[in-house]
């Protein structure tokens, strides 16, 4: 009796900011399996539930209602709570939607993570720290500089992008100036499940599963940039980069790791991808202007060595199952509602 009581009062508690996006929820789920953790997740008043349905009613999971943009919400929640362990994952994450909202993007991605520290410093200062940065950092990079390591030079090519450099930056300031156990990673290119219509594999995949849907005999898929080069890697492999991450003990203060998976193609072999393994025949490829960016970050090769001398980490998922499981997530989406929308 002594030990459960004693494991009930020592449980460690984790924050996750963003706890409904796609990394969240899956980060959430692979915490119940893998922990004992109470788990903390931070919602905004209008937040959508259905990519955490599964854990909804679990009795380890806590939702609190707060909002980068609001201090006192921040400070509130941390000072409540005090988690052992925070994965800093929400943002304004859609480079494109940037361009329209930079002044959202700038106050929610750098102002809202000076603000969640500043509340860390007070409230829980010996926490350790996961910074969600991004491979958007690295902007536009010269050929030379492909595989991209930690030291390239940041050359951001999108507000969004920009945000995220403020955040790496406000991040590794945090840890050099107070000491405290932050680290940081920059994903490149991760999806599967849950991931939104907003990005270039997803809104494809959707795009498909709507014309499956209705039956339609001459599809037309609406693309941008095909050209980009992106490497991809799975959601689920991504959240289990995070947490090996957090419970290593070679992570040093201010740390920063690329991460990323090693399937490097073209957009445009992505779509030919979903294509293939869709029921649908003789599609028609329609570039839209309005989904291309000013400038593109068209060269994200990762090299992830730091990160695999730190972590023993190993993929899970290939692109094919990715890719496979993107199509079949938004068929069961679409099945369960009428939308239409084509982002």
């Amino acid at each position: 009796m002594y030990t459960i009581l004693k494991d009930i009062i020592f449980m460690k508690k984790v924050l996750i900011t963003g706890i409904t996006g796609m990394v969240g929820s899956h980060l959430a789920e692979l915490l119940l399996t893998k922990t004992n953790w109470k788990i903390v997740g931070m919602i905004r008043w209008n937040s959508k539930f259905e990519n955490i349905q599964n854990i909804l009613n679990n009795k380890r999971v806590i939702l609190e209602t707060a909002d980068l943009t609001d201090s006192i919400s921040i400070n509130k929640l941390i000072k409540k709570h005090k988690p052992n362990y925070i994965f800093h994952l929400a943002a304004q994450t859609y480079p494109k939607v940037s361009f329209d909202n930079p002044l959202e993007t700038y106050n929610t991605n750098i102002s809202g993570t000076t603000r969640l520290l500043e509340a860390c410093k007070e409230f829980c200062k010996k926490a350790k720290i996961h910074v969600c940065s991004s491979s958007e950092v690295y902007g536009k990079v010269d050929k030379k500089d492909i595989p991209i390591s930690e030291n390239v030079k940041f050359h951001p090519a999108s507000p969004y992008a920009i945000s995220k450099v403020g955040t790496d930056l406000v991040a590794q300031h945090y840890a050099s100036a107070y000491k405290m156990n932050i680290f940081i990673t920059r994903m490149f290119t991760h999806t599967g499940p849950r991931r939104t219509d907003f990005f270039h594999e997803s809104t494809f995949a959707k795009q498909i599963a709507l014309m499956e849907k209705n039956k339609i005999k001459k599809p037309k898929i609406f693309v941008g940039n095909l050209n980009s080069l992106r490497t991809y890697a799975d959601v689920r492999d991504a959240v289990s980069a995070y947490y090996l991450l957090m419970l290593s003990k070679k992570t040093q203060k201010g740390d920063v790791f690329n991460i990323g998976g090693n399937k490097s193609i073209k957009v445009g072999q992505t779509l030919q991808y979903l294509i293939k393994i869709s029921k649908l025949n003789n599609v028609k490829i329609i570039k839209e202007t309005s989904r291309l960016r000013p400038i593109d970050a068209d060269l994200q090769i990762p090299n992830i060595s730091k990160f695999k001398e730190t972590v023993k980490w190993k993929k899970k998922y290939s692109f094919h199952d990715t890719m496979e499981d993107l199509l079949n997530y938004w068929r069961k989406a679409l099945s369960r509602q009428k939308e239409t929308l084509i982002r």
